[in-house]
């Protein structure tokens, strides 16, 4: 068994969750917050076997895409770029972490 992280951003977590729906595999949500740019988040928690695992990161990468945002430098970071200017960064995708799991309850 597998213990899948996978954060996408807000903006993807439906599409995504309807995709692993759709392979009948279930996951916990939980709302996070990237330290980059402290913008919404989503972390599904998946429990799966492992050749499940493939399945789950194809969903995400179909379902999570990578998308231009203008922000203000300020709100990246004061002492690295001046103030107020705007600076496109790229946002979204998925951050995926497999681990194995020893042990696996639904109570």
């Amino acid at each position: 068994m597998k213990l899948v992280y996978a954060i996408v951003n807000d903006d993807d977590t439906y599409a995504v969750s309807k995709e692993l729906q759709k392979h009948g595999i279930r996951a916990t949500k939980l709302a996070s917050t990237g330290s980059f740019l402290s913008r919404g988040n989503t972390t599904f928690m998946i429990c799966c076997k492992d050749d499940e695992v493939e399945t789950v990161i194809e969903s995400c990468r179909s379902h999570s895409r990578r998308r231009k945002q203008v922000v203000s430098a300020s709100t990246i970071s004061e002492g690295t770029m001046s103030l107020g200017q705007p600076v496109e960064v790229t946002i979204g995708g998925a951050t995926i972490f497999v681990t194995d799991i020893e042990r696996f309850e639904q109570v």
